[in-house]
């Protein structure tokens, strides 16, 4: 494996993008992006702790770059039931298929099995796959600075606001964190892995989010595995976490998700939300 693993999957993502323009050409994306009259308020659900003071996106993805297939024959429609019914204020869905096996289709199947909003995670390098997304119904995209320059993050963040998407804008460090305020961005991913090396440290979202001013909304990525990650996190000031690995390859997703949000892996809430 490359040391830089990104770099190649960026470079891959361009040639996928340049063979779907030849496909669908962009205005027809365009034109299908803005007729959609469905949308789902993705940022606006994280914006104010949930009922128990979490707000979890619970996420559909099929493989791991690292690790390989993470949940055999996996039913995206029946797994994002699985989550709503576990408490997810959102679904994250991947859609990158030559490393992570995931596809447009599983977020088109997703997002129509549920209510919930839904995030195209993906490796954004055109101005394309943001209204691909639109047009295949999602209602946010990542954004992750690493992979873009200032000019297209801007750009990018602006289409997104005239098409109606929002935008979780990703960073891992200190400068990727500055470059993504300077942009605009409001709701901030703070990765907790090292996307160079692949090793992962819930102190990067404690440090990071403490350097967020009034207005940006931090959510914690990656390394989430039970409850105590997630109470860690709360006393920092963290109340939106995405989870992928911890829940898809969990025997009860929904179970876990519970678990996640409440304490507790019934289906009764706690009488009280945490304080």
């Amino acid at each position: 494996m490359e040391t830089d693993f990104l770099s190649r999957i960026l470079r891959k993502k361009q040639e996928e993008v340049d063979a779907a323009r030849k496909r669908v050409p962009e205005a027809v994306l365009r034109e299908r992006a803005e007729g959609r009259k469905d949308r789902r308020p993705f940022l606006e659900r994280l914006a104010s702790p949930g009922p128990w003071g979490v707000n979890v996106i619970a996420e559909i993805k099929r493989a791991s770059p690292s690790k390989g297939p993470l949940r055999p024959n996996l039913d995206p429609a029946a797994l994002a039931r699985s989550y709503q019914r576990g408490g997810a204020a959102a679904l994250s869905v991947l859609t990158d298929g030559p490393h992570f096996r995931g596809s447009l289709d599983d977020l088109k199947a997703a997002r129509s099995a549920v209510g919930l909003p839904v995030l195209r995670k993906d490796f954004m390098v055109s101005t394309y796959q943001i209204y691909e997304a639109g047009a295949w119904g999602a209602d946010a995209v990542l954004l992750i600075v690493r992979a873009l320059d200032d000019g297209f993050l801007r750009d990018a963040l602006a289409l997104c606001r005239d098409t109606g998407l929002d935008a979780l804008v990703e960073v891992h460090a200190e400068d990727e964190l500055d470059r993504a305020v300077e942009a605009g961005a409001r709701l901030i991913g703070i990765n907790n892995r090292d996307l160079k090396t692949f090793e992962t440290n819930l102190e990067t979202s404690l440090r990071l989010a403490r350097r967020l001013g009034e207005g940006r909304i931090p959510v914690a990525e990656s390394g989430i595995r039970d409850r105590s990650d997630v109470e860690r996190l709360l006393k920092g000031g963290v109340r939106n976490f995405l989870v992928g690995e911890t829940l898809v390859r969990a025997s009860d997703p929904e179970a876990c998700l519970r678990a996640l949000v409440w304490g507790r892996r019934d289906d009764s809430a706690p009488s009280e939300p945490p304080r």
